[in-house]
């Protein structure tokens, strides 16, 4: 099993900058990669940005220069810096990790609202 721990989100104006963290306890082996997705109301939860075990990372369009994915292997726990945030950007955010074969895990999600 493994647990997520998100932290660090808020409300923020438009044009600020968060940081989102999300600490990982529990089963190590065969980790794949760790990430963020995140659900707006009424819409679908999407991708934000992932990063692999090997330090490869993927953002999604709407976000890219703004936001950077970061991850500490020894603490294995994944950081999202948000910056110049948008109100479009509101959303719960949640952090994920993928496993080998095809074992997801989420956490309870973290509330990030931008006010314009």
């Amino acid at each position: 099993q493994v647990q997520l721990v998100e932290s660090g989100g808020g409300l923020v104006q438009a044009g600020g900058s968060l940081r989102l963290s999300c600490a990982a306890s529990g089963r190590r082996v065969g980790m794949k990669s760790m990430g963020w997705y995140r659900q707006a109301p009424g819409k679908q939860r999407e991708l934000v940005a992932t990063i692999t075990s090997g330090g490869t990372a993927i953002y999604a369009d709407s976000v890219k220069g703004r936001f950077t994915i970061s991850r500490d292997n020894a603490k294995n726990t994944v950081y999202l810096q948000m910056n110049s945030l948008k109100p479009e950007d509101t959303a719960v955010y949640y952090c994920n990790a993928d496993f080998i074969p095809n074992d997801a895990y989420w956490g309870q999600g973290t509330q990030v609202t931008v006010s314009s």
